[in-house]
């Protein structure tokens, strides 16, 4: 596929259909904005190497400082997004089946657990992986949203306090998440775990999710309201973002420690992987009849 076939299937998809629209209300979850501290307090780190057993230099220091962010109103998808949601995606936007997409924009794997644009019978309801950074930011926009930011995802995982994994303090054991410890080694459907108080699902296990923001190592400690570390990115951009993506909320093959709900890491843009999928977030702001109603952010050209 050449690049301005690319850039025209990207412009296409900033107006969402009242469809899509409707659908948004149905599968997210609106969420207040507020102040938060993000992240860890460096004196905590000690205790937490010996709470987890890992010793290994710099393993929670990525999460340091704990700073304080500000976040506005926005709704963020229950559950992880699905194989099902993604074929609707590929099958309006055939720039984004597997054949058409440029070699240089993926690793070789994109959607390669797809037998000619269709999912394994059965896993409909799974989460989509092998997609690529591009492919998920792309479809979030058709669906009239972007990706979560770290700070939405944390804010969202904690559920308004400091706990340490979704559903509270307490350990993970397989009733609560798909990890390693329950033995799956694949993805399950989503939601097949209860949810956190904010209602949202799969925040723990299953597959990783892409996030908006650039890999950063060393967050800023400054105070910032709705920071996107390496800043926005425009629709024409999206196709061509490389390099390392934030990720949260570990996968199937997840231990202990990664399903945490401070906890970080970072992938390769263009790495589609079987343990890698994503949710979108959108406008807070609903009209009378239950649609979201866009903030000016949100008018064609909306860069976030």
């Amino acid at each position: 596929m050449s690049k301005n076939k690319c850039l025209v299937c990207l412009t296409i998809l900033v107006w969402p259909n009242a469809t899509l629209l409707a659908q948004v209300v149905d599968v997210s979850v609106p969420i207040q904005g507020g102040t938060f501290r993000m992240g860890t307090d460096a004196a905590s780190i000690a205790e937490l190497k010996e709470r987890y057993d890992i010793h290994f230099p710099s393993v929670f220091e990525n999460e340091t400082p704990a700073r304080t962010v500000t976040l506005s109103d926005f709704r963020i998808d229950r559950y992880e997004v699905s194989n099902a949601r993604f074929a609707a995606f590929v099958a309006e936007n055939p720039g984004w089946r597997r054949e058409n997409l440029d070699a240089d924009k993926h690793n070789g794997n994109y959607l390669s657990h797809w037998a000619r644009d269709r999912f394994e019978p059965g896993t409909g309801d799974h989460p989509v992986a092998f997609v690529t950074w591009s492919a998920a930011q792309t479809f979030c926009r058709w669906s009239g949203g972007r990706l979560p930011t770290e700070a939405e995802w944390e804010y969202v995982a904690r559920a308004g306090d400091a706990r340490e994994f979704p559903w509270g303090d307490q350990l993970p054991t397989p009733e609560r998440a798909n990890y390693f410890a329950g033995g799956h080694d694949r993805t399950t459907r989503v939601g097949s775990y209860p949810p956190n108080e904010f209602g949202v699902y799969d925040l723990a296990g299953n597959v990783w999710e892409f996030l908006y923001d650039a890999w950063q190592s060393q967050p800023s400690g400054d105070t910032q309201t709705d920071p996107i570390a390496g800043g926005r990115v425009s629709n024409e951009q999206i196709i061509n973002v490389n390099g390392r993506r934030s990720i949260r909320g570990a996968s199937f093959g997840g231990s202990v420690v990664n399903l945490r709900t401070r906890w970080r890491d970072s992938h390769v843009a263009t790495n589609a992987v079987e343990f890698v999928g994503f949710r979108c977030a959108y406008p807070r702001w609903q009209s009378a009849d239950g649609l979201p109603r866009r903030k000016p952010e949100f008018r064609p050209g909306y860069t976030a």
